[in-house]
């Protein structure tokens, strides 16, 4: 029989003084709660860093910590993120595609409860109010994990302070991709915050256009040619974009990217930034 068990009672300061110690992980966040949505997809939530401050819409730099092979080193693997929690959230919410042989997803898809990530405290972005001029109607144009930053701005009351009319499209291949978004933006119709600060009426300003390319669905195609063809206007009962009433922010793959900038500029609509607002934005730090 074990000397240490039978004779000496093993008390959680023993333990602790026994055990070996633990790495500091800087930059430590811990994970309280996973939810995957297909075999593809998945959501996180984290503790946030007390001394966080961002603006809706806007991406951190997130990610684990790994051996250097040459160095024998630990160090952080970062890769930036959009944060889909809006800036009022306790917590921080992230939404994450899984990269088998990436180099960060092929880890990160496994997370725990408890576990721990690395989260570099400096928000940045593009996607953010401040970019756009004032305007009526306010376009959000996301594909697959782009629609993360929309899901921050779609709980964010400015959203709906700034405008009369949220429409919100999202493309994806299959059906089961736009579930993460469906579910956010049938949770605004109970979102007791959202209600109190703008009244019951806000979720009535939201128009939700999802669209499949691959899959069967109630609406197929790629936004970007349902626009083209004027269905999306009709469908949504909506006049056509117009650079005096509407504004639009952009995050997808690079090739919807720079097809619907195009497309937006034919409406009329310039590119905005920070330092400079304009009737439209694009994310170029994030690419599903």
């Amino acid at each position: 029989m074990d000397t240490m068990t039978e004779m000496t009672p093993v008390t959680d300061a023993t333990a602790a003084a026994t055990a070996p110690a633990k790495k500091a992980v800087p930059d430590a966040q811990t994970v309280t709660e996973v939810r995957h949505w297909t075999d593809r997809l998945f959501s996180f939530r984290c503790t946030r860093p007390a001394s966080l401050r961002f603006r809706s819409g806007e991406f951190v730099m997130i990610g684990l910590m790994q051996t250097d092979p040459k160095s024998g080193k630990e160090k952080p693997l970062l890769r930036a993120y959009s944060i889909a929690s809006p800036s009022w959230d306790e917590e921080l919410e992230f939404y994450s595609i899984k990269v088998q042989d990436g180099p960060l997803t092929s880890r990160l898809q496994h997370i725990q409860p408890g576990d721990e990530i690395v989260l570099r405290p400096k928000p940045v972005g593009t996607l953010v109010h401040d970019a756009l001029l004032p305007g009526k109607r306010i376009w959000f144009f996301a594909t697959g994990t782009g629609f993360a930053p929309f899901a921050s701005l779609l709980r964010e009351p400015q959203t709906y302070e700034d405008y009369d009319e949220v429409i919100i499209t999202h493309t994806c291949r299959e059906a089961a991709e736009l579930h993460y978004g469906a579910e956010l933006i049938e949770g605004l119709k109970t979102d007791e915050l959202l209600n109190e600060v703008i009244g019951e009426g806000f979720w009535k300003k939201i128009k939700y256009y999802p669209t499949t390319t691959r899959e069967e669905s109630p609406k197929m195609g790629r936004i970007t040619d349902l626009m083209r063809s004027g269905e999306a206007f009709r469908d949504l009962g909506v006049d056509p974009i117009n650079p005096d009433t509407d504004r639009a922010m952009i995050c997808g793959n690079l090739a919807f990217n720079l097809e619907l900038k195009a497309m937006l500029e034919e409406y009329g609509l310039e590119e905005g930034a920070n330092s400079d607002p304009k009737q439209y934005v694009v994310e170029k730090a994030f690419l599903d």
